[in-house]
């Protein structure tokens, strides 16, 4: 061994760079501040004060990933995107309980950092956070030479949001008879890409790549005016597991939704993936959104309404199902009809 002293840099972590990426990302963070901000990037810790005009503040917080899509912008070189599949996937678990999302924070780990292109992953997280309406306030990089392959790295992300107690969805409020109303999806969102890739393998032609690339929906600022304005008993994001699997966590005991097939349009897509895959579609509706992202349930006298006051925000909605009782039912359930 080398009598030469051995520095970090020879470790394989690039102090200078994670230097330098902090500079790149302090503009993009300052975009997406809102003025409970009392300190965010740079120092040790985020400080928030909650929101004025909140009487009893209830704190909701959610975290996610990005996923196997991560996969796809590596292979593309495309990194300004996946940040806001990032936010997206958290801020509309949080909006289901009817919270504003105010901050944000996230985690990227790589085995070699490389600032340039760290920048344009945190341009997407800000401008995630921009769509949401909450600010990027802290972040965690993390240099781990050797943990990740040559030219990877990976995400994770955290939300905490604020709704008034009495204000809280918690889906006790459906009632059988309640409309269902799909908003629709921009894709596949940030799920079930290990099983499109698997279809695809070598076929991901550019085109391809890019369409699968599309970010996920942000429906926070919709979902948050819809209520102002219609009685929503529930929202639902449709996430892994599809209809089936997330429809079902705001329903009560003894409840199922049932779906018309047919309801609302399904993006060419997932087709694609259903053909070339030779896919069951009962394993396409549990793995896929199948092009809804997000779920409302209000009385079914109000879903044209909804579904107009949603139009009217350029956000296009179907009424997709009803609610129904079914005593004796042991879990709820979703049943997809036609």
């Amino acid at each position: 061994m080398s009598d030469r002293p051995i520095t970090y840099r020879d470790a394989g972590v690039d102090s200078d760079e994670g230097d330098a990426l902090v500079e790149r990302i302090k503009p993009h963070a300052r975009r997406t501040m809102r003025p409970e901000i009392l300190a965010g990037i740079g120092g040790f810790g985020g400080l928030f004060q909650i929101p004025k005009g909140y009487q009893e503040p209830v704190l909701v917080v959610g975290t996610d990933g990005v996923g196997t899509k991560l996969k796809l912008a590596f292979l593309a070189g495309k990194h300004d995107t996946v940040g806001i599949d990032l936010v997206a996937m958290s801020v509309n678990d949080v909006v289901v309980c009817g919270a504003e999302p105010v901050v944000f924070l996230d985690y990227f780990a790589t085995s070699r950092l490389r600032a340039a292109e760290a920048e344009q992953v945190v341009k997407g997280i800000a401008e995630g956070c921009l769509r949401a309406g909450c600010t990027l306030i802290g972040g965690e990089t993390a240099e781990l030479p050797g943990f990740y392959q040559e030219g990877e790295y990976d995400l994770a992300g955290f939300c905490v949001g604020v709704v008034e107690k009495d204000r809280i969805l918690d889906g006790s409020r459906v009632r059988a008879g309640d409309a269902v109303i799909g908003l629709v999806s921009s894709g596949l969102h940030s799920n079930g890409f290990s099983l499109a890739r698997k279809v695809f393998e070598d076929k991901l032609a550019p085109q391809l790549i890019e369409e699968l690339l599309v970010p996920t929906r942000i429906y926070v600022k919709d979902c948050l005016a819809l209520r102002e304005s219609i009685d929503v008993h529930a929202f639902a994001h449709i996430t892994g597991g599809g209809l089936p699997g997330n429809l079902p966590r705001v329903l009560p005991a003894e409840h199922r939704a049932v779906l018309r097939r047919g309801s609302w349009p399904v993006p060419a897509i997932f087709e694609r993936i259903q053909k070339a895959g030779n896919v069951a579609p009962s394993e396409m509706l549990r793995t896929f959104n199948l092009g809804v992202g997000m779920c409302v349930v209000v009385r079914k006298r109000d879903a044209q309404d909804a579904i107009l006051a949603l139009k009217d925000r350029g956000q296009e909605a179907f009424e997709i199902g009803a609610i129904e009782a079914a005593p004796g039912l042991a879990e709820p359930e979703v049943v997809v009809q036609g």
